[in-house]
């Protein structure tokens, strides 16, 4: 059985890294040598009886190779029957009107409500949309600063209506594909969305009809989700402005995003961020005090007893509880792992039959898999599976009984080294505070706050609510003060994946027990994974990444021992920008820990909202920009120096000079913020790049004046985002770049880029490359001799069968 399944591992994890599915009849060949496989080696084994190591050998490989199979063939079925379901191109952007069902729980925020949506009936004719949907209902006035004709932009804004889960509406809806935004070390919405099984994204039309049609209607997974909702209510009816009220309702139903950034900040940096959603320890523990009270309760009573075993009861009680606990979790992976290993325990308890903690994962490991085959996309999936794997690890086969100290010891170390691979690997950075923090977090959380918390919600006992908060309180200060420790965390780069391989093995080299003889010689298969670091340019190259901040601008340019970013990209909301949430961990990926130079062209958001992130995760020796030295965004910088067409200078023998604008241009009154963008030229041995952030006709113009020399480039990131504002054919005459980039978002409502502004570029034939299309866009100029930089784009370089590429860039040849 436990290479049955990890053979189906095997096979689920190779879909999955697939760019393109195989052919159905491949696949169908495939499930059908794997049954075949399977029979011959179980009628092998039953024939023979034979119990020599060779045998066991033969038949562990024959079923490995049988679940690999069969975990192909099973993910790609599914992979198939749910990529069917999706959003013609023809339909996107255009309005629907569906008939459907709220299918989770909404997410309120200041913008408008969230929700998940199944559709159960298109009015509009001929339409074709999927059956699930993520669907945002914002508030009116937003959509008029969004582009909306004939809006008062000062009117009272119109908040959506309040929904709840199970109710069928009637919605006039505007839909895109999953689409989100590509970058190395970045986030896959698009693989999330696949998971979710969410099809299409969009919003609610305020024009069109929207109307409730039912109160309730569903399935039984709606009625969960109004009971989660009905707890929700509850609980910040009784917390209201508590500071700590989103982490007991995130410990109660799973709803993580209430609790607010700054919180997630500290609890992520001391390492104890699992245990402030439902993890697999805290419903363990909840069924185990419920399996504890049965038992107690059931014994006592002998008419019982002589019907039921207590024992059995307590099983009962404590499955049931565990069930009914990942539920309202909303069962993600990390309570589905834990379900269904509790399920596996309860089952050979009922029988009274022994079972290993191998058998007990593999079973969970399957039950996974065969729920959910894209759950290995998941960095939880492998954290989840990991920790566990790690404990059963190091308090299998050990000789005598652990005390309770050594034992909470023994588990906090394999959890801490266990992971550190992986953790790395997943996010590039680990607590070096974490077992401090978990020392007191653990049992505190678990034993004392969850069990109120959840008693609190359950019963009309307000007071336990609160308690529960002050006591999360007392805790969250020890985690502040924790936070704030110097080097709390730790970063590295993204090792490659060899690396992190070797260093599993070196760290369960490394928690055999003691006294086995060359121990520590796991370290040697640990230090790859630090030592060996990411590519980096040479003396004389230069590297420059686009990066895919959707709808704004950020760039990372690197030589040999300098890196510079050109502007941030938008802010997304008050807790999340483009900064914390892309450029720094592109940076941290690569290895970039020291920021020398950042620039922040102009005041518009898209080109400036992530400014505050990056200057406090990498703190760069200056910041030249065109903005005041007041502005908030700016704070914390070393220094701050004001953009000049006479600033420039050389890093590791490649050229940087300021184009635009000039001193005299910030004394006038009447121009544009976009006619105060920071142009850039990069000059290095293999070629030169012109940015040339938002500058519009007006700028370019007097650029030509100025210095027209000074603007012939090989490649240009297209002015204004391909806006017609800009690019004017003189322009491009006098640069004549052999590579246009267009930085932009998919389906941004300017429509950017103009089609009459691409035109003006093919006409030239200059090759245009934009980030909606190919994701992150990195060149890479060699350090001798002109000639055309190596240019990759991210969407084709990390290509998933998921992924949505459009027909342009699937036809295109860069890499």
């Amino acid at each position: 059985m436990r290479f049955l399944t990890l053979g189906l591992l095997i096979g689920a994890f190779i879909l999955q890294s697939l760019a393109a599915l195989p052919l159905s009849n491949g696949a169908g060949w495939l499930a059908a040598s794997a049954v075949l496989v399977a029979a011959l080696f179980a009628w092998v084994a039953l024939r023979e009886q034979r119990k020599d190591t060779a045998h066991k050998f033969i038949l562990a490989i024959g079923l490995l190779l049988a679940g690999s199979a069969f975990g192909f063939t099973y993910a790609h079925w599914r992979a198939e029957v749910r990529l069917a379901d999706q959003l013609p191109r023809d339909w996107e952007g255009r309005d629907v009107a569906v008939v459907g069902i709220i299918a989770s729980l909404p997410a309120v925020s200041e913008r408008g409500t969230r929700f998940e949506f199944d559709i159960e009936k298109t009015l509009t004719p001929e339409a074709v949309v999927p059956a699930h949907v993520s669907i945002n209902w914002y508030l009116e006035r937003a959509y008029r600063i969004r582009g909306e004709k004939g809006g008062n932009e000062d009117e009272q804004a119109k908040p959506p209506p309040e929904l709840k889960p199970g109710e069928r509406w009637q919605l006039t809806l505007r839909l895109r594909r999953p689409h989100g935004t590509m970058n190395p070390h970045g986030y896959d919405f698009e693989a999330y969305a696949l998971e979710r099984n969410i099809r299409a994204t969009g919003y609610v039309r305020p024009k069109g009809v929207n109307q409730k049609l039912a109160d309730e209607a569903g399935g039984i997974d709606t009625r969960i989700d109004r009971l989660r909702l009905s707890i929700r209510d509850r609980m910040q009816a009784v917390l209201k402005d508590k500071p700590h009220g989103g982490v007991l309702i995130a410990l109660a139903i799973g709803e993580q995003n209430v609790i607010p950034a700054e919180q997630w900040r500290v609890f992520w940096r001391t390492g104890v961020g699992h245990l402030m959603s439902i993890s697999g320890l805290h419903i363990t523990m909840v069924a185990s005090l419920l399996y504890w009270l049965a038992f107690r309760l059931w014994a006592r009573i002998p008419a019982l007893a002589l019907r039921l075993p207590a024992q059995r009861a307590a099983v009962l009680a404590g499955a049931l509880a565990a069930l009914s606990y990942s539920l309202i979790a909303g069962f993600s992976v990390p309570t589905q792992r834990t379900l269904f290993m509790l399920a596996a325990v309860a089952v050979a308890l009922w029988m009274g039959r022994a079972t290993s903690p191998s058998r007990v994962l593999s079973w969970a490991l399957l039950a996974v898999l065969l729920l959910d085959p894209w759950a290995v996309l998941a960095p939880g999936f492998w954290l989840s599976f990991s920790a566990v794997a790690a404990i059963f690890y190091v308090t299998a086969h050990r000789t005598g009984e652990l005390s309770s100290f050594k034992g909470a010891a023994l588990t906090q170390l394999a959890v801490t080294l266990g992971l550190l691979p992986m953790t790395l690997a997943l996010f590039q950075e680990v607590s070096l505070i974490s077992p401090i923090a978990n020392a007191f977090a653990i049992p505190l959380i678990s034993l004392v706050v969850v069990p109120m918390t959840l008693l609190g919600a359950a019963l009309p006992l307000d007071w336990l609510l609160l308690l529960a908060q002050e006591i999360m309180a007392w805790c969250y200060a020890a985690l502040q003060w924790l936070a704030a420790t110097p080097n709390a965390v730790w970063q590295s780069h993204a090792p490659p994946p060899w690396s992190v391989a070797l260093a599993i093995l070196g760290c369960a080299w490394l928690l055999l027990p003691r006294g086995l003889s060359a121990r520590a010689y796991g370290i040697a298969f640990v230090l790859p994974m630090f030592v060996v670091l990411p590519p980096r340019p040479q003396p004389g190259e230069l590297w420059v990444t686009l990066l895919d901040v959707g709808q704004g601008l950020s760039a990372v340019i690197r030589t040999a021992k300098h890196a510079l970013v050109y502007d941030t990209g938008p802010s997304f909301n008050p807790d999340s920008d483009s900064g914390n949430r892309i450029v720094v961990p592109y940076l941290r990926g690569e290895g970039i820990r020291e920021l020398d130079a950042l620039i922040v062209t102009h005041d518009d958001d898209d080109h400036s909202g992530g400014a505050r992130s990056i200057i406090n995760a990498r703190n760069p020796k200056w910041v030249l920009t065109s903005l005041g030295q007041d502005r908030d965004i700016l704070a914390g910088a070393n220094e701050i120096l004001r953009c000049d067409d006479r600033d420039g200078w050389t890093w590791d023998g490649v050229r940087f000079d300021i184009i635009h604008p000039t001193k005299d241009n910030y004394g006038e009154d009447n121009r544009k913020t976009n006619n105060l963008g920071c142009v850039l030229k990069i000059t290095a041995p293999g070629g030169s790049v012109l940015l040339t952030a938002d500058v519009e006709k007006k700028s370019e113009f007097e650029m030509l004046d100025r210095a027209p020399k000074e603007l012939k480039a090989d490649v240009m990131v297209v002015p204004h985002h391909g806006s017609k504002t800009s690019s004017t054919e003189a322009f491009l005459d006098v640069v004549k770049p052999n590579i246009a980039l267009v930085p932009v978002g998919y389906r941004n409502r300017f429509r950017h880029p103009n089609k009459d502004v691409m035109a003006r570029y093919a006409e030239r034939g200059i090759t245009v490359y934009r980030t909606d299309e190919l994701g992150a866009l990195t060149l890479k100029f060699a350090a001798e001799g002109k000639g055309m930089p190596l240019l990759s784009g991210y969407r084709n370089e990390r290509r998933r069968y998921w992924l949505d590429l459009p027909d342009s860039a699937a036809e295109g040849t860069v890499e």
